[in-house]
């Protein structure tokens, strides 16, 4: 179990490279609901403006959380997870997209939860993450119990 007291600002805790497809998100959509075709139809995306069909939203805040959710070890650690969504991820029907995360520690709070009953501290994880070089999540950071 990570401790705060073995992390430092700046420490890199995770890193991914994650490929979605246009199978994933019809696997996505099947699972979510969320049928919506600007996610699988590119004259639907086209007809709306969009450069093609897009990934959704959630799966890419899904994607993106997983790295940390690896470190950590266990989901229930996760505190709060925050993310501004700045670019839409667009899935290419032959190459698909590829996203790049990278999970920093931003912060740390040693006297978090800190009772009996508690590992005590906390971190804030910034996630950096890309597609196409450019950053897709703005200000996604992670609280994550120690």
């Amino acid at each position: 179990m990570t401790t705060a007291e073995e992390l430092t600002v700046g420490d890199v805790v995770a890193e991914a490279s994650v490929e979605l497809s246009r199978d994933a998100l019809v696997r996505y959509a099947g699972a979510s609901g969320d049928f919506n075709p600007i996610h699988y139809r590119d004259d639907v995306a086209a007809s709306v403006g969009l450069p093609g069909v897009l990934a959704h939203g959630m799966l890419t805040m899904g994607v993106a959380v997983q790295p940390v959710v690896d470190w950590i070890g266990d989901p229930g650690r996760i505190v709060d997870y925050q993310v501004r969504f700045t670019r839409p991820v667009v899935v290419d029907p032959e190459s698909g997209a590829r996203l790049e995360i990278t999970a920093k520690v931003g912060k740390l709070d040693a006297d978090a939860d800190a009772d009996a009953d508690a590992d005590p501290g906390t971190a804030r994880i910034d996630l950096t993450v890309a597609y196409d070089g450019q950053t897709v999540l703005g200000k996604a950071q992670v609280v994550v119990r120690l």
